[in-house]
């Protein structure tokens, strides 16, 4: 089992906590974005840079990923194909993607984002407060205790 993670739009606060449960479990931690990451030096903590381009760290992640790893994003459609391919998702404020809610997850934001394209609707989610961070923290144990 490895985590991967959609590292572009990851807040910082959500790495760190996947950098100490990394050190603390030992499982694998790869972090992927089309930029240059500072990650802490750990045999089990390693970053990949993509080239830019939509998608591409997406791609990178559906491509390397496996049955049972643990995927972090927030991005809907990503969480989708890796779900396909019997992996887990896990969104940054501590809800997990699985087969039963992500069509309804991927119906909304396509309705959202023609809210958003037409003007009705402006602006994304709120930011990640506290609670989100706890939450995430939280759910990210279970699992780990659960599948390690």
């Amino acid at each position: 089992m490895q985590i991967w993670v959609d590292a572009d739009a990851c807040p910082k606060v959500i790495k760190e906590i996947l950098f100490r449960a990394a050190r603390r479990t030992g499982v694998r931690l790869t972090l992927v974005a089309n930029h240059a990451l500072q990650t802490p030096v750990d045999k089990n903590i390693t970053s990949i840079q993509v080239v830019s381009g939509f998608d591409v760290a997406d791609d990178e992640i559906v491509q390397r990923c496996a049955s049972g790893d643990l995927i972090i994003t927030a991005d809907i459609p990503l969480a989708s194909e890796v779900i396909d391919k019997g992996a887990h998702a896990l969104n940054p404020r501590g809800e997990f993607y699985d087969k039963e809610n992500i069509r309804q997850r991927l119906n909304m934001r396509d309705f959202m984002d023609t809210m958003r394209a037409s003007g009705v609707q402006e602006g994304g989610p709120p930011v990640l407060n506290q609670r989100d961070r706890q939450a995430f923290a939280n759910e990210l144990d279970k699992f780990l205790v659960k599948f390690l």
